[in-house]
């Protein structure tokens, strides 16, 4: 067997080609008579020879059908005939007196063995190569229950707790691991028992794995990593096969730790989701189960596992004694920004005019992934313009690459539709401007990126975590500034705003059943989380609250947006100069930053929500038609506004 398992495809080729030769010899020494060269006959010509006595003498090979023979000059022949003329044929012979002979011993009994097993021979050997492959590649058929974990063994090249940056209080938790497993008998001595799991979980990119990996190359231990998704196939028991394979090899390598990414594929609750559980990747968690409670802390193994979604796993994963401490690692704060861009800049070239504070405060929200891929932009940015340094428009195109997506330099819009753009971003702007409660405008721009054809940034100055209920009316009125000004201008609104009324509609609807930010329905949270599918534990289900409550939470919803869109409306009115001169430069100039947004907002002051009760109070100013949308508008027809004949602020 071993001559028929071919390590490579030229030598499958080979043994190919070895067949087809084997094949063509038993054909030629079968059907060739051993090479002799035979005169072909037809079977009329034949008779015809029998009947005037030509033919000296024959072999019959009833087997092939086939007559070979000498002629009376002494002409070799050969004849093929139907096997049902066989009987007839050899009558005519012995009657004629020819001396006949019967073959039933020739080379075509060998050529049609050969020739029936040519196929399986061939299947086989493709059968031996896909084999010998797959099991080259750790996927054989009887390593289907070995674990597909990768070991990263103490001598590799590591990574510490210096290469992690902006989880301090991750880290912290960690160095305790760390210190276990360079020093067990410390803690043993103390009867302390270290924790048998880790769970790591928060949002994606923040750096979870990066942390386990931290902890392996500061303990110098072997590491073992892998997939949830890995231990779940589509045979029964192969899951809990490579559960047990897996921590078999830890603990022959302890002290060690193994490390389970996305633990939610393989641990999530059981019978969940639609039409209940799913039978291997249950046995699997069974038995992930049975090996963490057969776990003992002199062995030095710890689990680690990772998710974004720690809710959803079984309840007996996170008991005491199995995952016995779970650790948050979220989105880094201002101090963590600057950390982890000072790790990632340390390898780049970049400008003197290049301030990480300032990229750290203007990237609110990003993970540890999101701002590796922004020092990574703005290197193929500073790049592609052939530059030798990373300077701060690398940085700048970089941030708005990565919120607002690339730019559709391709997405070409008519003069019209880029008016309405810049009225409508020039609404966003100004109301979010104005307004005491929200965040600073940082940039404004018309350039299509993404899916959006105009956006507008807006950054807090300081990281938050909590938002007021005046904060979120006033981000409602900054939402529907954009609609407000397409129809104060326009008269026409359009389907720009799409985007806009979603998120406001939700919001309203948030903070009136989630967030009891209504005074009719109080604080009350009405109607139960509706989690995915394929997360939660039912389809559906029922809704806690009556009809009659219902009408009044879609009543106080309908309130909170139409007051919200009075608001922007109001402001929009109350400094239409404002607009038209944002609107211009927007048309003009196509994006405009910090600078040129407080020069267009130069002498406007906030309005609080006492200034905007005023202005319900006394009513909105007439709105002025002087642009109307049938009218051609060019930049130069918007900007003509006197700054001085604005209505003054009434707050």
């Amino acid at each position: 067997m071993k001559l028929l398992r071919p390590r490579t495809r030229g030598q499958v080729w080979t043994v190919i080609a070895v067949c087809l030769v084997i094949a063509g010899g038993l054909w030629w020494f079968g059907f060739r008579d051993g090479g002799v060269d035979r005169t072909p006959l037809t079977l009329n010509e034949f008779r015809t020879a029998i009947a005037d006595a030509d033919v000296d003498a024959v072999t019959i090979d009833d087997r092939a059908s086939v007559i070979t023979g000498e002629l009376d000059d002494g002409t070799l022949f050969r004849v093929t005939y139907p096997r049902e003329f066989g009987d007839e044929l050899t009558e005519d012979l012995i009657d004629a007196g020819v001396e006949t002979r019967i073959s039933n011993a020739g080379g075509s009994l060998l050529l049609g063995v050969f020739l029936s097993l040519l196929p399986v021979l061939v299947l086989l050997t493709v059968f031996l190569v896909i084999f010998k492959k797959m099991q080259s590649s750790g996927g054989g058929l009887f390593r289907m229950g070995k674990t597909q974990a990768r070991k990263i063994s103490a001598d590799e090249p590591t990574v510490g707790f210096s290469d992690v940056a902006g989880a301090d209080e991750a880290v912290e938790e960690l160095q305790e691991i760390k210190d276990f497993l360079s020093n067990p008998q410390r803690f043993l001595a103390m009867g302390a028992k270290i924790p048998k799991g880790v769970l790591l979980y928060g949002p994606p990119g923040t750096g979870k794995t990066l942390l386990a990996r931290a902890v392996a190359g500061e303990a110098g231990v072997p590491f073992f990593s892998l997939s949830g998704s890995d231990f779940v196939e589509m045979f029964v028991g192969v899951g809990a096969s490579r559960v047990r394979d897996l921590f078999a090899q830890a603990k022959e390598a302890a002290p060690a730790i193994v490390f389970v990414d996305e633990i939610d594929a393989v641990g999530r609750h059981r019978g969940a989701g639609v039409g209940g559980g799913h039978d291997e990747r249950e046995q699997t968690l069974n038995q992930l189960l049975v090996e963490m409670d057969g776990f003992d802390v002199a062995t030095g193994v710890i689990l680690i596992a990772a998710t974004n979604r720690p809710d959803i796993l079984d309840p007996a994963l996170l008991r005491p004694g199995r995952f016995d401490r779970q650790i948050v690692v979220d989105r880094p704060d201002l101090l963590g920004r600057r950390s982890i861009l000072d790790v990632h800049g340390a390898t780049k070239p970049l400008g003197d005019d290049v301030d990480l504070e300032t990229v750290a405060r203007r990237t609110p929200g990003f993970t540890g992934a999101d701002l590796a891929n922004l020092m990574n932009e703005s290197a193929l940015l500073a790049a592609r313009r052939g530059s030798q340094i990373i300077e701060t428009v690398d940085l700048e195109a970089a941030i708005d690459r990565v919120i607002a997506g690339p730019e559709r330099k391709n997405r070409v819009m008519s003069e019209r539709e880029r008016r309405i753009v810049a009225f409508h971003e020039a609404g966003h702007a100004l109301v979010g401007h104005i307004l005491q409660n929200t965040d600073p405008i940082h940039k404004v721009s018309i350039v299509s990126r993404g899916r959006a054809l105009g956006w507008t940034l807006s950054l807090p100055v300081e990281d938050r975590y909590l938002k007021s209920r005046s904060e979120l009316r006033d981000e409602m009125a900054m939402l529907l500034g954009g609609r407000a000004a397409e129809e104060m201008v326009f008269g026409d609104p359009t389907t720009g705003a799409a985007d806009d009324i979603d998120r406001v509609t939700k919001l309203a609807r948030t903070m009136v059943a989630e967030h009891g930010m209504s005074e009719r329905i109080g604080p009350r949270r009405l109607g139960a989380r509706r989690d995915e599918v394929f997360l939660g534990k039912e389809v559906g289900h029922d809704r806690d609250y009556s009809e009659e409550v219902a009408s009044v939470i879609d009543s106080e919803v309908a309130e909170l947006v139409d007051i919200a869109h009075r608001e922007a409306r109001a402001i929009l009115v109350t400094h239409r100069g404002a607009l038209n001169d944002l609107a211009a430069a927007l048309i003009e100039h196509e994006t405009l930053d910090e600078e040129d947004l407080a020069e267009i907002f130069e002498g406007l002051e906030s309005w609080d929500r006492q200034t905007l009760g005023d202005h319900h109070r006394s009513g909105v100013p007439e709105e002025s038609t002087a642009i109307l949308d049938t009218s051609p508008m060019l930049s130069e027809d918007i900007g003509h506004s006197d700054r001085g004949e604005r209505p003054t602020n009434r707050g």
